[in-house]
């Protein structure tokens, strides 16, 4: 037992020895098999950057029929993980080869100037290449590019498919059978648009801006693949934050978390905002004059039906529904401050504006939910700011654009939105928009039903200065046709118990004191107390507004309403007028009386010195 235990201690040391030898003959082998490796990899690395370089150069300027030439100081190679990056990176177009392009017919609407410091290819599978002549990449990165696109609307371009004018594959079929990439980032991008339709173009900037293009190929049959749009299976564009401060320096334009897929053809913004720069009374005092303050939030705003090739070929936003829920437009003015003159707001109505636009535009139905509106004006006579708001704003706004086929199609835009006035009565309204009239024609029609009368004070105190005691509304109802110049139409309002109170500022009191007298006198005399009347016949008031010309579209608004309700309650001019003459006989007679009294007084002091 002692002797067979004493042999095989001899017998483990001389294991480990072997053992040991294996792993030093292994990790030598190893090692040489690295070196080896590493040797080709370093020769592959050095002999494929020239082959690579000429092939990206060549690939490039023949799949674009010689338009576009890229150019780099640098460029590094790992043949063993496929990737390669390129320094200083210029892709440019060349505007003679671009000319002759344009006379050929053959040439884009857009150029596009990319520069970056850093172009990133990664898993461009070499021996595939070497072995099949298909150049295979799974991903290219542009860092923080900077990307020009100038766009000139050329007449042979109209209604081309969404594909390249020729394709591709002729340029480099003698080469290649198949030239691919699954994704093209661009991140970080700054994005240039340079409009060259116009006479004066302008650089319009997106910065932060992230681009991928998915699944790019150019073979035999991509060019003919109708689920490709322009040899792309999809464009997915990201913008986290965006600001742009208006040309005025009066407002920030925010745009938060955009997103939009192409395939679908559907973007969504989290939020969009005009943001002014100064407090409500301050604003005007900035611009010099009474001018409109609006402050614009809408939320969960997304499109849907957006044609991405059209986008880009002419810039023409087209959408088959846009909706917004949860927002506000608040516009506020400060009238105790000088008007604009001979500065007119003639052209200015929503639908004017949109025609202005230089973007040609459609979106066939806007679905509104949940927003508020309100239009405040601080009034210099009363020193106080009335505010009239339609809260809870719902409805749908259906052929919104300026493109000049679609107006000779259907020339009307159409909103009919429900909402609650003052938070309250419940108001349904029509607005009709013809956008083909070079006055602004429009009209506008509702009804208003079922709401205390006296919340009306918010706007009829500190404007019309006319508090309303008591009242009940039954139904306002209205119908109007209006130009750039005003708006005439009928207002029906039906009411009862109707009494009011005329106002006038204390400024020893710093607010608005009953005027006693007057009051009485319009209740007696002129304020109709109920609408129909003890006949029972509803009185309808025929309105004619003139529009001063430097006043907005929601004050013509407002103040044709106010017109309306002011005579449907009996203060009209002619009352009015009757009113202020017994007003002027009252203080002759006091006058008088107080004529005579003095000269009472004066002959009983004469009696007294006597």
């Amino acid at each position: 037992m002692y002797i067979a235990d004493k042999t095989v201690l001899n017998e483990m040391p001389e294991k480990k020895r072997h053992r040991y030898r294996f792993i030093k003959w292994a990790a030598w082998i190893l090692l040489i098999l690295a070196a080896i490796l590493a040797s080709i990899a370093w020769f592959l690395n050095v002999k494929s950057r020239p082959l690579l370089t000429s092939q990206i150069k060549t690939l490039l300027y023949k799949s674009t029929d010689s338009l576009y030439t890229i150019t780099f100081t640098k460029v590094s190679t790992n043949i063993l993980t496929g990737s390669a990056t390129l320094q200083n990176v210029k892709i440019t177009p060349d505007t003679i080869r671009y000319k002759q392009l344009v006379a050929l017919k053959r040439a884009p609407n857009n150029l596009y100037q990319v520069s970056l410091k850093k172009l990133v290819v990664n898993h461009f599978h070499p021996f595939i290449l070497y072995r099949e002549q298909k150049l295979q990449i799974e991903d290219v990165l542009f860092d923080k590019p900077e990307v020009y696109m100038i766009n000139k609307q050329l007449d042979f371009n109209e209604n081309r498919a969404p594909r390249p004018i020729q394709s591709p594959y002729t340029f480099i079929s003698k080469s290649l059978k198949e030239f691919s990439i699954k994704n093209i980032r661009f991140r970080d991008a700054s994005f240039n648009y340079i409009n060259k339709n116009v006479t004066k173009p302008e650089v319009f900037s997106i910065d932060d801006l992230n681009i991928t293009l998915v699944d790019l190929l150019v073979d035999s049959t991509s060019f003919e693949d109708t689920k490709r749009f322009y040899l792309l299976k999809d464009v997915i564009i990201n913008l986290k934050d965006y600001k742009y401060p208006t040309p005025d320096k009066m407002y920030n334009l925010k745009l938060s978390q955009l997103d939009f897929r192409a395939s679908t053809g559907r973007l969504r913004v989290n939020k969009f905002a005009v943001e002014p720069l100064y407090d409500e009374m301050k604003f005007g005092e900035v611009a010099g004059y009474a001018k409109d303050r609006f402050s614009i939030l809408m939320n969960n705003i997304s499109l849907s039906g957006i044609n991405l090739p059209l986008y880009i070929s002419r810039q023409e936003l087209r959408a088959k529904e846009m909706t917004i829920a949860n927002g506000f437009v608040a516009v506020f003015n400060n009238n105790s401050l000088p008007d604009r003159g001979k500065v007119s707001r003639i052209g200015k109505y929503p639908h004017q504006l949109l025609q202005s636009l230089d973007a040609p535009i459609l979106v066939d139905k806007i679905k509104l939910k949940d927003i508020d509106i309100s239009y405040a004006v601080y009034n210099k006579e009363s020193q106080q700011r009335g505010r009239i708001s339609f809260e809870h704003t719902s409805g749908i706004i259906s052929n919104a654009t300026n493109i000049a086929a679609v107006k000779v199609k259907n020339p009307i835009m159409e909103a009919k939105l429900n909402t609650y006035l003052l938070g309250q009565g419940k108001l349904d309204v029509d607005f009709k928009f013809d956008l083909a009239a070079h006055t602004g024609d429009f009209s506008y029609s509702g009804i208003l039903q079922n709401f205390n009368a006296r919340v009306l004070n918010q706007i009829t105190k500190p404007l019309g200065l006319v508090r309303i005691n008591r009242g009940n509304v039954d139904k306002l109802k209205f119908d109007f046709k209006a130009d750039d110049f005003g708006t005439k139409g009928t207002v029906d309002f039906s009411y009862f118990d109707l009494s009011v109170a005329l106002m006038k500022n204390d400024p020893e009191k710093d607010h608005l004191v009953k005027r006693g007298l007057l009051s009485f006198l319009a209740n007696a005399l002129i304020i109709k107390a109920e609408n129909p009347g003890p006949n029972e016949k509803l009185i309808s008031e025929n309105v004619v507004y003139e529009r001063p010309p430097n006043t907005s579209f929601f004050n013509m608004i407002w103040k044709s309403l106010f017109v309306g309700i002011k005579h449907s309650v009996g203060i009209t001019e002619e009352k009015q007028a009757k009113i202020r003459s017994h007003i002027a006989t009252f203080k002759a007679i006091k006058e008088s009386r107080e004529l005579r009294r003095q000269k009472r007084i004066e002959r009983q002091k004469l009696k007294e010195n006597r």
